[in-house]
């Protein structure tokens, strides 16, 4: 069982980037896949974005409008389009997985996690 981000990188304020998580070693259509954020300085990972097993996504408002979810069951990946982008995005973004998920943006409903991407946003 691994997620594996990528897609991270350096670009300045209102460009865009695009995450992805690769799964292996799942059922990818039986799992629930979130994207969180640690920022510089910060404790506690943000739960910034999710995708249910049946299609269903959420996004934490200080995302919404300017992230996109979405996955592509054939190749067992995620991608997070990240738009109009600020120095306030700059964080190490991970993406986790569970089979089940209630609560989508609380760190402890998640057993599997990637190793995190770097994004930095530069004003």
């Amino acid at each position: 069982v691994q997620l594996v981000e990528s897609g991270g990188g350096l670009v300045q304020a209102g460009g865009s980037l695009t995450l992805s998580c690769t799964a292996s070693g799942f059922i990818f259509d039986e799992i629930d896949i979130g994207w969180f954020r640690q920022a510089p300085g910060q404790e506690e990972r943000e739960g910034i974005s999710s995708i249910s097993s049946d299609g269903s996504t959420r996004y934490a408002d200080s995302v919404k409008g300017r992230f996109t979810i979405s996955s592509d069951i054939v190749k067992n990946m995620v991608h997070l389009q990240m738009d109009s982008l600020t120095p306030e995005d700059t964080a190490v973004y991970y993406c986790a997985a569970d089979p089940k998920i209630v609560n989508w943006n609380r760190v402890d409903e998640y057993d599997y996690w990637g190793q995190g991407t770097q994004v930095t946003v530069s004003s």
